[in-house]
């Protein structure tokens, strides 16, 4: 087993005849049973021909759990994203490493019968089918779910879009920010008196991956007692949807659709809750203060801490109702304090009184956070052209399923390895369909 193998779990010995149809795929006895048992989807295999960010979230979810995900790029460019947002016209771009860790990646010329030839064979042991390409495209391609099926009828057929497929905007297309205006998350992002704003997160097209993600779970799981496969369908307008529960029960309270309200709460009134000042000059030198609208002794608290409880028994102030009607005097008399310390005193004084409070954390002090580095929210992987990169790691801790980090694979890097002991093509061959374009 050589060092690639090592860092993915898999072996040269695990590149067998598929199992019988519904069963899984289990890592041979001759794989190395130590590794096989750390991974919790090792021995499942995923043919991904995802792009950009929603489909590559849900195949790296996967590959972080242990799943061998075989990335099909087309030859020669790859998939857009490895350069459309680079930093250097002749590296993968930063999006792209942050996006396709632990993958293996493979070219493959699918607009060529030779190349969906080969494409149908790796799809014969794949237990995972995902894409996300534009409305149509994997159909014009001839690997709609009707044909994959009929390949491999124990396969899950996973497919994220922007827009649902029956719906009146199926040939739409998407990007995160069109989802978000069209799932609702730009209605209400922003001042109460202001336009409406993109939230500074994807959480449309990550949202969507990890939906994905979560949907062939399930399926793979549903597989092991029915032995049948099944079609996973996401709509990055559904997965925004999902995420705004809270402003649906706002507007159930109303009647109305929910407003902006920029950094107080949109269910139910409370106050504080807001970012606040702090000492330093920086443009994220603030503390987010938020107390509970469940009673006062967030509030009551918190005046302890900034030396005013002489407010406690202030008409103006004394329930969460109250002090949010009047939430800009409630605003001052905080400010005032938090001006004195900078936005780490202010979290930890704040933070040890009982009162939830964060300091509004950038991401250069989060990627360069000692605690986040060890427990590994961020890490570090040597990547064969751009060197050391440092990254978002897997945050779903599991006491029995542990994968090393590898980092995104340059393109076409494991056409050796999965053509010749998947496939079981001759070196010759290999120098042929290299030669003819088709990989």
């Amino acid at each position: 087993m050589d060092d690639h193998d090592r860092i993915f779990g898999t072996s040269s010995a695990e590149f067998g005849p598929q199992a019988d149809a519904g069963a899984e795929h289990r890592p041979s006895a001759e794989a190395p049973a130590p590794r096989a048992a750390a991974a919790a989807l090792a021995g499942v295999r995923v043919v991904d021909l995802t792009q950009f960010e929603a489909g590559p979230v849900c195949t790296e979810t996967l590959a972080w759990l242990g799943a061998e995900v075989i990335k099909v790029e087309a030859p020669g460019r790859g998939e857009q994203g490895r350069k459309a947002t680079t930093d250097a016209a002749n590296l993968d771009s930063n999006f792209f490493l942050i996006l396709n860790a632990n993958k293996r990646s493979i070219t493959c010329n699918l607009k060529d019968e030779e190349g969906r030839a080969l494409f149908r064979r790796l799809i014969a042991e794949a237990d995972v089918f995902i894409e996300n390409f534009a409305p149509g495209a994997i159909e014009r391609l001839g690997f709609s779910y009707d044909e994959v099926r009929k390949i491999n009828p124990s396969i899950i057929y996973a497919q994220i879009k922007g827009f649902a497929p029956e719906g009146p905007y199926a040939n739409y297309l998407a990007f995160d920010a069109i989802a978000q205006a069209a799932g609702g998350s730009v209605s209400i992002t922003g001042e109460e008196d202001g336009r409406p704003l993109k939230p500074g997160l994807n959480v449309a097209d990550t949202g969507a991956g990890l939906h994905c993600a979560i949907g062939i779970l399930a399926a793979l799981y549903q597989r092991r007692i029915t032995g049948e496969g099944q079609r996973i369908e996401v709509a990055m307008q559904d997965a925004v949807i999902n995420f705004g529960r809270i402003a649906f029960a706002a507007q159930a309270n109303s009647g109305k659709a929910a407003p902006r309200t920029g950094n107080q709460s949109i269910l139910a009134g409370t106050s504080p809750s807001e970012v606040y000042p702090c000492k330093g000059a920086g443009p994220n030198d603030y503390c987010y203060v938020y107390t509970s609208r469940a009673g006062n002794h967030h509030w009551e608290r918190l005046l302890t801490v900034i030396g005013r409880e002489d407010l406690k028994d202030d008409a103006r102030f004394t329930t969460p109702q109250a002090r949010q009607g009047r939430y800009r005097e409630v605003d001052a008399v905080i400010a005032e304090w938090t001006r004195l310390h900078d936005k780490r005193e202010v979290m930890r004084q704040f933070g040890e009184a009982g009162i939830p409070a964060s300091a509004v954390f950038d991401t250069w002090e989060l990627t360069h956070d000692p605690h986040l580095r060890a427990r590994g929210t961020f890490v570090t992987v040597d990547h064969p052209e751009r060197g050391s990169f440092t990254m978002p790691g897997f945050v779903v801790k599991m006491s029995g399923s542990q994968v090393p980090m590898a980092p995104a694979p340059l393109l076409g890097a494991d056409n050796a390895h999965v053509y010749r002991r998947l496939l079981n093509l001759p070196e010759e061959e290999l120098g042929r369909l290299s030669a003819a374009g088709v990989i």
